[in-house]
């Protein structure tokens, strides 16, 4: 049966892939509550806009009594919680937002839903889902060997990945001490169209298409697990209608890469696709910048759960799947313009290296 839906963040990156797919592919409505802080915009639900299965509106997962609104006029079925400051970098420069959106608007979120489900009974009280969508950094940093699995004791090393393990832990004591129907995933690095260009696979190619240093840190050894964000909307919608409520799921795109190796990727298919007038390759554009504090060395996801349980594994191959990023950014290349974001082509995180003497 169609379901409602509340989104909140919906108007972030991953939010807005999660909305898309929800009015694109399922008969379920969607009501995106977002604040629209610096990392969201409007752009990419554009094509939702007019749908009568569509609805937005501006808030922040911090305001009680916003958020109490919004539910008594949605009265959702499953509540989709994405909104969360996301950037690690940022986290290093500024952890005190991190913590207050993070950490306080997940409580705040947690109990207007907990509200909601004890008003409920019969079969809407059965159905009703919280599904906290979260990350593969609260496991903190792996070795060369082995990946996450759900029961990776957790380990953040950055003021992201704590406020982030901090509100899965919240989410938990609500699901263990209220009864709270609960769904936690968390996934590993995504990526794909719609991006904003602090992350580091739009980064390297905004400032690959307009000639810029591409700032890669230390040797650029870390490796991430790859994720298209349209995989991952996939999934999360598969364990918001199917997930058993108490579980977590972890979802990544079986793909680990070096940082390093992606800048290569990303400036080797630029050349191939959209060649610039410099006779050098845009691998010369690369420079290697001080290492951040807390960098976890590898990350890489066990989602043997996930395809065992809800049947979901990743469609698109890194290679397929950044082919097709690039693409998109170069049809697109203004997408941010006019929306008084600051787009500085640097890397960020950087603020308390001279603390660490």
């Amino acid at each position: 049966m169609p379901l409602k839906f509340l989104v909140t963040g919906g108007a972030g990156f991953i939010g807005s892939a999660v909305v898309r797919w929800i009015v694109e592919k399922t008969p379920h409505t969607v009501h995106v509550y977002d604040k629209l802080t610096y990392a969201g915009s409007l752009a990419p639900l554009a094509a939702a806009r007019g749908n009568p299965r569509y609805g937005f509106e501006k808030g922040d997962i911090c305001d009680a009594a916003a958020v109490a609104s919004v539910f008594q006029r949605v009265e959702p079925d499953i509540v989709l919680h994405l909104a969360a400051e996301s950037h690690v970098d940022r986290s290093i420069d500024a952890p005190g937002v991190f913590i207050q959106t993070n950490v306080a608007g997940t409580q705040v979120m947690l109990d207007a839903a907990l509200r909601r489900w004890r008003a409920l009974t019969g079969e809407a009280a059965a159905r009703f889902r919280f599904h906290h969508v979260s990350t593969d950094e609260v496991f903190g940093a792996l070795g060369p060997q082995g990946r996450f699995t759900e029961d990776t004791p957790y380990a953040p090393n950055s003021p992201y990945a704590a406020s982030k393990a901090s509100s899965d832990h919240l989410v938990r004591a609500w699901r263990n001490t209220y009864g709270l129907p609960t769904l936690v995933t968390n996934s590993s690095n995504n990526y794909g169209p719609w991006q904003h260009p602090e992350k580091f696979i739009p980064l390297m190619i905004a400032n690959a298409l307009e000639g810029r240093p591409l700032p890669v840190y230390g040797a650029g050894t870390n490796v991430r697990d790859w994720l298209h964000v349209e995989d991952h909307a996939e999934a999360l919608l598969r364990v918001a209608e199917a997930g058993r409520a108490g579980e977590t799921y972890l979802i990544g795109g079986d793909a680990e890469r070096r940082n390093i190796d992606v800048a290569h990727a990303i400036c080797d298919m630029l050349d191939e696709i959209a060649p610039r007038a410099a006779a050098t390759p845009r691998r010369a554009l690369i420079r290697h910048v001080e290492d951040r504090p807390g960098h976890d060395l590898r990350y890489a996801t066990d989602c043997a759960k996930i395809r065992r349980e809800l049947g979901w594994r990743p469609r698109a191959s890194f290679d397929e799947g950044l082919r097709d990023t690039l693409r998109w950014s170069l049809a697109n290349r203004g997408w941010r313009e006019g929306n008084g974001k600051e787009e500085t082509g640097e890397r960020l995180g950087l603020a308390a290296q001279g603390a660490r003497a």
